[in-house]
């Protein structure tokens, strides 16, 4: 895979790639679900089929809208069948909580059809760069009278920072050197990964796009493995050649809102909330899309 193949893979897109493989997925559940014991088998997963429909009605308007979550497979634990997911997110989603609960909701709609329900369990699997402060729950949009706390039925979601995770607890190794190499970018450690351990060079360059770095890669050496040190040092020679800082992010967030509000009219508090959280790899799609914008809903959907 080259450079002119992946400049064109978003973060949701470059996760969704990798997670793709069933071995990343399981080692990756397992390590997050169940504190590395191996209940989840890459060679007894299926994919399963996730796309799910819905009409929403009421005086003002029909909206009919199609939902996709980001992987979904079926696989048994222990003899029963369950429903496992990863929904991935680069920004913080205030309305994730909603979301997810529209998805698995309307899920056991479906498998009512069936007459059989299946367990369903959801990984919000978040790679900002800042702390996730968005709700964790249904009860968190809410003011309830402390009368009726008992009787609500709150919703609730599974948050995974790849910022936090403790990669002791991933046993496969390619799994493992992805969401490191994921937490060194962050950390701007280009010059300290000192371990010499041999990467899958897409999961690499997978790595760099989710961060926001691809723009940080100097010459990458070809190959199905690279040194990810030497990767790292690579991105290093990137960072002081480019000079890359929050500086020139703003600047380009700035630049956008300008342009934005000049197509617009005015750009809302929503809109410029989801700007401000916004990868520099995903105001760089925006930019190259700006002339195609006629709404917020279309800005909306290309930084989300």
């Amino acid at each position: 895979m080259n450079l002119i193949t992946v400049n064109n893979l978003t973060p949701d897109s470059a996760c969704r790639t990798f997670f793709s493989n069933d071995i990343h997925f399981a080692s990756f559940s397992n390590a997050v679900l169940f504190d590395r014991k191996q209940l989840i088998h890459p060679e007894r997963l299926v994919r399963y089929e996730n796309d799910t429909s819905f009409i929403i009605s009421d005086t003002k308007s029909v909206e009919d809208k199609k939902r996709r979550r980001d992987i979904v497979v079926k696989t048994d634990v222990n003899g029963i069948y369950c429903l496992f997911g990863i929904e991935h997110q680069s920004t913080i989603d205030v309305e994730m909580v909603i979301r997810c609960g529209i998805y698995e909701m309307l899920e056991y709609l479906k498998q009512l059809k069936n007459k059989r329900l299946i367990p369903q369990f959801m990984i919000v699997f978040y790679t900002g760069s800042r702390k996730w402060e968005g709700p964790l729950k249904l009860s968190d949009y809410l003011e309830i009278p402390k009368e009726l706390k008992p009787y609500f039925n709150d919703w609730k979601i599974y948050v995974v920072d790849v910022k936090d995770i403790d990669t002791s607890k991933i046993k496969d190794k390619q799994t493992r050197y992805f969401i490191e190499a994921i937490q060194n970018m962050y950390k701007g450690n280009y010059d300290k990964l000192h371990r010499r351990i041999k990467m899958n060079r897409n999961n690499f360059i997978y790595a760099a796009i989710i961060t926001g770095s691809l723009d940080l890669i100097k010459d990458l050496p070809e190959g199905d493995e690279i040194d990810m040190c030497e990767g790292m040092e690579r991105m290093a020679e990137g960072f002081r050649s480019e000079g890359r800082n929050e500086g020139k992010v703003e600047e380009k967030r700035n630049t956008l809102k300008e342009q934005l509000i000049i197509k617009l009219g005015a750009v809302s508090s929503r809109l410029e909330e989801q700007l401000t959280n916004a990868s520099l790899e995903k105001l760089n799609v925006l930019t190259r899309n700006i002339f195609d914008i006629t709404s917020e809903e279309d800005v909306l959907r290309i930084i989300h």
